[in-house]
């Protein structure tokens, strides 16, 4: 068994060099990047299909992360296994998919055999490389290269600033692709359902009102005494107030009842026509949840009555309904 033998260091500037050279290595790329970056991206661009990522090692690592990138941001794709391509799965590549291959050296043994059959079957090459002379470059339909780069590990031997600067131009050409598809939050939260941003642009106030049967409204005319019945039967503190058409004039809140008990008027000797609000807040089913949200916390109201186009409510929305999915 080996002794490792620990050494003093100074972990904090250990940690701000690592960073710093990282930092230096993408901010020096940007600087020299020319226009060869123009035809991969217009590969990917017009791929019709899949574009495939494979990568062994660091770079396979970093090749899933930046097939996940691509793919939640409108460019369909899916990593690759090259050690898995040589056994069968090479059989996922098509004609018209764009496989992006990853390799520092561009000489990755398990990539390059891939090579002869990603050409037997049509696909385009990418080679995202750090030598552009390499069989990988040579044989590729398309070259990202990355140059010669000094790796942030002492040894020289530990993918790191390498890596690092791969996945930062990952991530910038998935952008630049998100651009040029025109590619939208809203199309953003049809892949991330799941994700809070996926709540906010998906779920409308016609999903959030499907969980409740709440619609308390009262005519106008109605006393008050009938009025808090209503209030209490809903558990939402606040009635729609309708006329004889069931067409939405107002609406009458427990905090109109309680100014008006503090005004010493007798609630149960007149009608909710002398207490209700005339120029009520409403929303239609078909608008985001979100955006009842922000028109309550704005309004600073907790209920918004929700009407149809014939301007009768046909649901009351409570704010602790929306908060409650996670808004």
């Amino acid at each position: 068994m080996s002794t490792v033998i620990k050494t003093q260091i100074n972990y904090l500037e250990s940690v701000k060099n690592v960073l710093e050279k990282e930092a230096k290595a993408i901010l020096k790329y940007s600087k020299i990047l020319s226009t060869d970056i123009i035809h991969p991206i217009e590969l990917l661009l017009n791929c019709k299909s899949h574009v495939i990522v494979t990568g062994i090692g660091k770079s396979g690592i970093v090749g899933k992360k930046i097939s996940a990138t691509l793919a939640s941001t409108g460019t369909p794709s899916y990593y690759l296994h090259p050690a898995e391509g040589l056994h069968g799965d090479l059989g996922m590549v098509k004609e018209n998919d764009v496989v992006l291959a990853i390799s520092n050296s561009g000489e990755s043994e398990e990539v390059i055999q891939l090579i002869p059959s990603i050409k037997k079957i049509g696909a385009k090459l990418i080679a995202l490389v750090g030598n552009e002379y390499s069989t990988l470059a040579k044989k590729a339909d398309g070259i990202i290269s990355i140059g010669r780069v000094e790796e942030a590990c002492p040894l020289g031997l530990t993918p790191t600033t390498s890596t690092t600067l791969i996945l930062a131009i990952g991530d910038a050409i998935a952008i630049t692709l998100l651009k040029a598809k025109n590619f939208t939050s809203e199309n953003f939260a049809v892949y991330h359902p799941g994700g809070s941003l996926g709540k906010k642009l998906l779920i409308s106030v016609g999903d959030v009102i499907q969980h409740n049967n709440r619609n308390p409204k009262a005519k106008i005319y109605s006393d008050c005494k009938e009025v808090l019945f209503e209030m209490t039967k809903s558990r939402i503190g606040a009635v729609s107030v309708v006329d004889g058409d069931d067409i939405l004039i107002g609406i009458l809140t427990d905090g109109d009842l309680r100014r008006a008990l503090t005004a010493g008027i007798n609630m149960f000797d007149c009608t909710i026509e002398q207490l209700y609000n005339q120029t009520p807040i409403t929303i239609s089913s078909e608008l985001l949840a979100v955006e009842a949200l922000k028109i309550m916390e704005n309004k600073k109201i907790n209920v918004l009555p929700v009407i149809d186009e014939k301007q009768r409510p046909i649901a009351m929305i409570h704010i602790t309904d929306i908060t409650k999915i996670g808004l």
